[in-house]
């Protein structure tokens, strides 16, 4: 609600500096909603995700608040969604990464690559949550409030014995 809200403000305080004073939205139509839009796609460069959200608000204001259709608003552009590829080193660089690493700091990113865990949850990772016979780690009020296990890396073994002996 309050998104929409913003967005129908927003809408109203631009068009009243691109085109001379404040209208009522009822007032205003295609070239206005449509400059709005453009701006926001062209100099603001917003994500396709918050032109989408207020493209739906105005749709919104003028459907649900204004009772006024607008056939027109359903032929408007809607900007692609990026693709992003994800960045991922390959083995060999993950491998050159870790053993730059030394001490405390290496075992905690030798832990989190090979066993999948995010860093939050492997900072609260206690005594009882490693399984050394079992070669597991157990998650507690991970991602999601969610409890879940994990595979403990053979190789990080001794490492971490010697970690909890210190």
């Amino acid at each position: 609600e309050k998104v929409y809200v913003h967005w129908a403000k927003a809408f109203v305080l631009w068009a009243a500096r691109t085109h001379g004073g404040f209208r009522h939205p009822r007032d205003m139509g295609q070239v206005e909603v449509e400059g709005f839009l453009s701006m926001l796609a062209n100099e603001k460069q917003v994500s396709p995700a918050t032109h989408r959200q207020a493209l739906n608000a105005l749709l919104f204001l003028y459907r649900q608040v204004l009772g006024v259709e607008l056939p027109w608003m359903n032929d408007i552009g809607r900007p692609p969604e990026r693709k992003r590829i994800p960045v991922v080193l390959s083995p060999q660089e993950v491998q050159r990464v870790l053993e730059l690493m030394t001490g405390t700091e290496s075992m905690l990113a030798s832990l989190l690559y090979g066993s999948g865990l995010r860093l939050r949850e492997a900072l609260g990772l206690r005594v009882k949550d490693l399984d050394f016979d079992r070669h597991a780690v157990v998650v507690r009020h991970g991602k999601g409030g969610k409890d879940r296990v994990v595979m403990l890396p053979r190789t990080l073994v001794p490492r971490l014995r010697e970690q909890l002996n210190h």
